[in-house]
């Protein structure tokens, strides 16, 4: 008696014809005639949810799993219809392929049969590509949906700060206490106080977002360009409204919930917004990049100081309002603190890496084809990694552990390789001591990849005025 695993899914409520029960019904019944042993453990179920990525359905992916396993637990994998395990024919293709190859699993649809034959391939494949096109036209008519939605007024996503869904219903109300936190920051901001100050008040208050987390700079600013609190809707089909207000796509229309502030208000805010963002022009990267970025970080929370203005350092999560404690320091401060430090070190090691560092061409061009060649490696281990976890060889847990550590030990081979192109570039005969480099003309992205290979990190101290130096060796 051949032993089998039940796979059950349903995407939406209005199935009932395809509910769980009725298709674990029809799937028994079915093993029962054909001799067909089921264990209670290997039936799987994924209850409301899309066929359309495998990844996205624990349950299956489950199943696959457990099918990996030496000895295969089952011979067979019932479905109801081919589409129950899968809407997407790469994903079919992949699954079957995987199940058959490695684990001698065949998937059997009770309602749709088939034969070991070569017509049975391509009516197999028939019925993929209209299990895949039906679920591409049900995106396309719920997307339709969500326009005719958009076009009404009706808010399409959680509700945001100020507002709780309302009681039996598709709309929104205000939530009283959280409008308070609305007025506050659209009041305070045309009353010039700034967007850090603001975040950093409204925490003083209390105000957390719908996710449990801090108020940041970047949410009263998200929240200054919402016009959903002056009663409006915004939508946009691609999904991606967050940072793009622009978008020729979107569609904004009078809410069908109540505004929080007027429109005169917010019109008043975005306006100034605007001419803000007229007089700032965008920096290129070496003016604000500095050779210690990413180095010297704040003791309080252990975020990277970041370069405030063009001279001086500040906690990155203190100027996003995230870190309560001000790490400000002069850059010219820092600056000489971290460059006496590293004279101080160079004068008391014996130590050739820190001391001096030998400039041998032959040698060094070497060492930059060794390195290359490490990264080519490296390249490829990950792109291994990649198609393990696609084919279902390594957990998705394995792959991000496996991705983690080879992208790291990619940056740490890069890391050196800058640094010795950077030394082959170099116009001296003989040696260069660290502290003179770090001291000359050269470029400051250079500077910074050059030092991260000794340091890695400075943690600066605001109550005791000391800097903390941790070595790579």
């Amino acid at each position: 008696m051949k032993k089998a695993a039940l796979y059950i899914r349903v995407s939406t409520d209005e199935q009932l014809e395809f509910s769980p029960e009725a298709q674990l019904k029809a799937l028994k019944e079915y093993a029962v005639k054909n001799n067909i042993e089921i264990d209670e453990s290997f039936i799987f179920k994924d209850e409301g949810i899309s066929g359309k990525r495998a990844e996205k359905r624990p349950a299956f992916m489950k199943m696959i799993a457990c099918a990996r396993k030496k000895p295969c637990p089952f011979e067979i994998i019932l479905v109801h219809k081919f589409d129950r395990f899968s809407r997407n024919r790469e994903d079919s293709v992949v699954y079957k392929s995987l199940l058959k190859r490695e684990c001698g699993v065949k998937v059997i649809s009770i309602t749709e049969q088939l034969e070991d034959d070569k017509f049975s391939v391509i009516l197999e494949s028939m019925l993929e590509a209209m299990a895949e096109y039906y679920s591409l036209n049900l995106a396309d008519e719920v997307k339709k949906g969500m326009k005719e939605k958009a076009v009404r007024g009706e808010y399409q996503a959680c509700p945001p700060l100020g507002y709780i869904k309302k009681t039996n219903t598709d709309t929104m109300e205000i939530n009283t206490k959280e409008a308070e936190y609305i007025k506050f920051i659209f009041n305070q901001y045309l009353d010039g106080m700034p967007l850090l100050t603001i975040a950093k008040r409204l925490n003083d208050m209390g105000a957390y977002t719908h996710r449990g987390n801090k108020i940041e700079r970047r949410t009263v600013e998200y929240i200054l360009q919402n016009p959903v609190y002056k009663g409006y809707s915004r939508w946009t089909p691609t999904g991606k409204t967050k940072r793009n207000f622009n978008n020729p796509m979107t569609i904004i229309e009078k809410g069908n919930f109540p505004p929080i502030i007027s429109s005169e208000l917010f019109d008043k805010v975005s306006e100034k917004i605007k001419s803000k963002k007229h007089t700032y022009k965008q920096r290129p990267m070496e003016e604000y990049k500095h050779w210690l970025s990413s180095i010297v970080k704040c003791s309080e929370c252990g975020a990277s100081l970041i370069k405030c203005g063009k001279t001086a350092f500040q906690c990155g999560n203190y100027v996003k309002g995230k870190c309560e404690v001000s790490h400000f320091i002069k850059m010219e401060i820092l600056e000489k603190a971290v460059l006496e430090h590293i004279n101080n070190i160079l004068l008391c090691t014996q130590s050739p890496i820190m001391y001096k560092i030998n400039v041998n061409k032959k040698q060094d061009l070497n060492e930059v084809n060794i390195l290359n060649k490490e990264i080519q490696i490296l390249n490829k281990k990950l792109a291994r990694a990649k198609e393990a976890y696609l084919q279902e060889i390594d957990t998705v847990e394995e792959y991000k552990n496996n991705k983690m550590y080879i992208t790291n030990k990619i940056k740490e081979t890069e890391d050196k390789l800058n640094s010795l192109n950077l030394l082959n570039n170099l116009s001296i005969e003989n040696n260069i001591e660290l502290s003179k480099l770090l001291e000359s003309n050269i470029d400051n992205l250079e500077k910074n990849s050059f030092l991260k290979i000794f340091i890695e990190k400075i943690v600066y101290n605001k109550f005791k005025k000391s800097l903390y130096f941790y070595y790579n060796f």
